[in-house]
């Protein structure tokens, strides 16, 4: 009997680890479109979106499977008749802010953009402080002799 409950365990834990694998990749996941200039606009932007998996690639150069759904994704809606900026929308909609390599400054994400702003005006106002006070040092130093 314990037997066959450790079967049983070992089947249920072996089943998400062919889950993903028997499904077929999406149509226009690894192929061009066959319109040059709507596979250039769908190229470029797939430039600029970020694979959620791999974070550190483009969609257009990972080879993980979401990343593939993904590329089909913006070819469908390319083919469809929908601008980059439409699917770009759609896409942050979705995933969120960090699926684009560009993002726009908004509720969420504007300490991005000011915080080292903020930090670079710190660090230049410490060094002029000191600069200045070396400065009058110098120049006390000189008067003094």
């Amino acid at each position: 009997m314990i037997r066959w409950w450790l079967a049983l365990v070992l089947a249920l834990a072996a089943l998400p680890l062919a889950a993903q694998d028997t499904m077929p990749p999406a149509p226009y996941a690894y192929n061009q479109l066959s319109d040059p200039k709507l596979e250039a606009e769908a190229s470029a932007l797939m430039h600029t979106l970020r694979c959620l998996k791999c974070q550190s690639q483009s969609i257009a150069d990972s080879d993980a499977p979401m990343a593939g759904d993904m590329r089909h994704q913006v070819r469908s809606r390319i083919l469809a008749g929908e601008s980059p900026e439409q699917i770009r929308s759609w896409l942050i909609a979705r995933y969120g802010d960090y699926v684009s390599y560009e993002p726009e400054v908004s509720s969420t994400t504007w300490p991005l953009f000011a915080i080292p702003v903020l930090v670079i005006l710190i660090v230049a106002g410490v060094l002029l402080r000191r600069l200045g006070r070396r400065r009058s040092d110098d120049d006390n130093a000189g008067e003094a002799a």
